[in-house]
């Protein structure tokens, strides 16, 4: 088991300070203050200094523990635009916006994943690649841009267009878009006896399909990686599995994915986090990486 600080994989982001469940960051030219569960100490600046540092600020509503509102300071605009680059070659832009959830259309600690995809993409010629709750698709984007053919499912329509403006933005095509249930699409592409090169998994703790579908990732996620077994070629092949839900660990992935995919070349599985400017380290996932 492993960790990474996926901080040294930016230069647009940074995490300033954590704490008091919520964490200051800045994304490009824009600085946001947002809840996050993890960060249970104590912060290093104070209260009013994370208020005159924060462009905006998220308040959660009253009775609900997910939705909210942003407080923007003076002429700060809710969509803005950052760029990844990395020595790799991967470089990519993101269109990013306020959301009601919290959210803001990308998930930083991620870069990593975006990496191995992209360099797993260019070692291949015409690699097909399945992303599964694939959001507004920086991991798409990623295995796009090495060369793979992507097929992106997620349940939300919005955010699938969101994915699509983020495509556009970065000046590609040909990337097959799908708003329905992962686990309805899986099971169709088992019976049409599809297989893919790669498999992405980032789905949520919890959440809901396009026709209302329950997702609750502790009774689900056994099940999807069994069908995901049958759609990954058995010899040079990869998956990313991601789990935000602080009840499953990395040894349980690993458990897991053992079961279903048996023996592999190659694994790696552990959290991401990022270390504040404080040196406190905050995790932010745990990550799962295997290959034939």
């Amino acid at each position: 088991m492993q960790t990474i600080n996926v901080g040294s994989f930016w230069k647009e982001y940074e995490l300033i300070d954590s704490g008091n469940f919520h964490k200051l960051e800045r994304f490009g030219n824009l600085t946001l203050s947002r809840p996050e569960p993890q960060a249970v100490w104590e912060p290093e600046l104070s209260v009013e200094e994370w208020e005159m540092r924060a462009d905006a600020l998220f308040v959660k509503q009253k009775g609900s523990g997910e939705t909210g509102e942003w407080k923007l300071k003076p002429g700060i605009k809710d969509r803005w635009f950052i760029e990844y680059k990395s020595d790799s070659g991967l470089n990519l832009k993101f269109r990013l916006g306020l959301t009601a959830f919290k959210h803001i259309g990308l998930f930083p600690e991620q870069a990593s994943n975006w990496e191995y995809v992209y360099q797993h993409a260019k070692k291949s010629t015409n690699a097909k690649v399945l992303n599964l709750f694939a959001y507004t698709g920086a991991a798409t984007l990623a295995a796009r841009l090495g060369g793979a053919d992507v097929v992106h499912v997620d349940s939300v329509k919005q955010v699938v267009t969101w994915a699509n403006d983020n495509m556009e933005l970065n000046g590609m095509d040909g990337i097959r878009w799908i708003v329905d249930d992962a686990m309805k699409f899986v099971k169709r592409e088992v019976r049409r006896g599809n297989k893919y090169d790669g498999i992405i998994l980032d789905p949520p703790a919890y959440g809901r399909g396009p026709e209302g579908e329950k997702w609750v990732m502790e009774e689900r996620i056994n099940e999807l990686l069994f069908h995901c077994s049958q759609l990954l070629y058995p010899k040079n092949s990869y998956l990313v599995l991601n789990l935000y839900s602080m009840g499953l660990s990395s040894l349980i992935a690993d458990t897991l994915i053992t079961n279903h995919f048996g023996d592999c070349k190659k694994k790696e599985f552990g959290e991401f986090y990022f270390s504040d400017q404080y040196k406190k380290n905050l995790p932010l996932g745990t990550f799962y990486r295997m290959s034939r």
